[in-house]
């Protein structure tokens, strides 16, 4: 299958690139830059440049191939401000492949978050959430799955708070990346809300499987780790970077403080057993080990 991938050169996405690649699909990869283009073709992609706003291109990138992996954002989180800029674009743009499938029977894979349940780990049977500060991108993937009553094989990967590759990425990331800038490796509350978590590698098969296998309308879970507690993964980051760990206020963390102190662990069992996933590499404790100070 020919592969039309956004997203493809980011640490999500380049593990999703070379997982096509290596079992027998060719992938056609949206590049923003000179940069990323080099990138994409040096993993064996051929590119095709252009940004979630160049709805055109999303247009013939679609028209050039047999399904749709969808990964870009623009992970702006400074402000508000920002990370509503980043969902709208999104939105259009996710609208705009799925239009583009419209009865064509064509697979399309999109990327939201996994949803919080009160007192349990989520299934892949719960509803997103549709509001808070990323309640927007819910709405548009449920729009694309929608339209598997239109023609569209869509589904939905929905991928735990932190997704990880040799010690960085996700919201563990976020947590290290103030953890050097502040000096003090902080948690909101009392660190006891858990935050699942998988490994990028174990990740890029899920969108793999659902390219190949999902059912039109359907959502699936890439979770290896059902939860850790945000404080524990502090201590390993603070440990590593040799910093005080400690309880921060939730607004350290701007628009996205009110999702790092909820407690959101979250299943894939119902994922295992659909699609044979079995995730295979480090879990995030472990690899968080391999921060460098």
């Amino acid at each position: 299958m020919r592969v039309f991938v956004t997203g493809g050169t980011g640490l999500i996405g380049s593990t999703v690139v070379a997982e096509l690649l290596g079992n027998g699909h060719s992938v056609l990869a949206l590049t923003r830059s000179e940069t990323s283009a080099a990138a994409a073709e040096a993993a064996g992609a051929q590119s095709l440049r252009g940004g979630l706003a160049d709805l055109d291109v999303l247009r013939s990138g679609v028209a050039e191939t047999d399904g749709v992996v969808h990964l870009a954002f623009s992970n702006d989180f400074s402000s508000p401000e920002a990370l509503a800029r980043g969902v709208a674009e999104e939105s259009a743009a996710l609208a705009a492949l799925g239009d583009a499938l419209v009865g064509s029977d064509r697979p399309l894979v999109t990327v939201s978050g996994t949803p919080v349940a009160a007192g349990r780990p989520s299934t892949e049977a719960d509803p997103l959430p549709t509001d808070g500060p990323v309640g927007g991108r819910s709405v548009a993937v449920m729009r694309a799955l929608g339209l598997a009553s239109q023609g569209v094989r869509s589904s939905a990967v929905r991928l735990p708070r932190t997704v990880h590759n040799e010690g960085t990425g996700g919201f563990a990331g976020l947590l290290t990346n103030i953890a050097r800038q502040s000096g003090v490796s902080g948690y909101p509350g009392d660190g006891a809300q858990r935050w699942p978590a998988v490994h990028a590698l174990d990740a890029a098969v899920l969108f793999r499987l659902a390219l190949e296998q999902a059912p039109a309308g359907s959502a699936w879970h890439a979770v290896a780790d059902e939860g850790d507690a945000v404080r524990d993964i502090a201590a390993v980051i603070g440990r590593r970077l040799d910093v005080p760990v400690r309880s921060v206020p939730t607004e350290t963390y701007g628009p996205l403080g009110t999702i790092f102190e909820t407690d959101q662990p979250s299943s894939s069992a119902h994922t295992r057993e659909a699609l044979g996933w079995e995730p295979r590499h480090p879990a995030l404790l472990a690899d968080l080990e391999k921060i460098q100070p």
